[in-house]
């Protein structure tokens, strides 16, 4: 089985700075982890491999330092590692990014199953796994938490709802998005380290290589534009009740009935 993995190196939420001119994340001097999401998609990804024999190839678009979340893939298991790097697609938004990573997914040419985490972390938008299913042609199914039975031709899976859940059954290949309750990812070994850093390789694709995608990525292409990032001001300070249960009721009751909001 020949899976397909995308994965996002994204800043530490503590930490995230915006650029307010350009709208974008500064990730200069920033620590940086794999998206949680995403690396769940990638331990799926390996214990399917492992039960089914075949290869597991990660993919990212980002800055150079991406490599290193890569590298950290390599060291989970997945065996090969493709860095979509270069300045035409800086900026891009995801629209931009779910194209992009199809074209470099044409390219491989080989697939069987490609999975992403559900969202991201520093954008939360839940968009770049829908939208790469629908560059491709591919069925999808999103918010995955269990896969029941998967073989070369179809899957039976788990899709998480917000009170239950729903057991779909896709054709492959097929994109998979996935959730945190899918697994718990492992943790790199020494060997695995080791190869990660100094056998395998990170092989490093910019425009020149997706020349298919020329004028269809980064910041010029992209249909969503931020007009403005800014921290919200602070509106006033909160009040803290103290009292008995009943008191503190009692007091709220009345500050809501005066600020006529009962």
């Amino acid at each position: 089985m020949q899976i397909i993995v995308c994965l996002k190196q994204v800043p530490n939420t503590n930490e995230v700075k915006f650029d307010t001119k350009t709208g974008t994340l500064v990730r200069d001097g920033v620590a940086s982890i794999i998206n949680p999401d995403d690396k769940n998609a990638l331990e799926e990804a390996i214990r399917l491999k492992e039960l089914k024999g075949g290869t597991v190839t990660v993919i990212s678009m980002g800055p150079p330092q991406a490599e290193y979340a890569l590298r950290e893939a390599l060291a989970m298991g997945a065996d090969e590692a493709i860095l979509l790097s270069d300045w035409a697609f800086a900026g891009a938004d995801t629209w931009a990014t779910s194209l992009t990573l199809a074209h470099a997914i044409k390219k491989i040419g080989r697939y069987d199953l490609i999975f992403c985490g559900k969202q991201a972390i520093d954008g939360d938008t839940a968009q770049v796994g829908p939208e790469l299913a629908e560059h491709l042609d591919l069925p999808q199914v999103t918010y995955v938490k269990k896969i029941i039975y998967i073989d070369n031709d179809k899957a039976v899976v788990e899709r998480a709802l917000e009170d239950g859940y729903e057991v779909i059954e896709v054709t492959l290949p097929a994109v998979l998005t996935a959730v945190k309750e899918l697994n718990i990812p492992r943790y790199p070994t020494t060997s695995g380290i080791m190869d990660a850093f100094n056998v395998k390789k990170v092989s490093v694709w910019g425009i020149a290589q997706l020349a298919s995608a020329a004028g269809l990525v980064g910041l010029n292409a992209s249909p969503t534009q931020v007009k403005r990032t800014f921290s919200p001001a602070v509106k006033g300070n909160g009040e803290l009740l103290t009292g008995s249960v009943k008191e503190t009721v009692q007091t709220l009751l009345k500050e809501l009935q005066e600020k006529h909001v009962l």
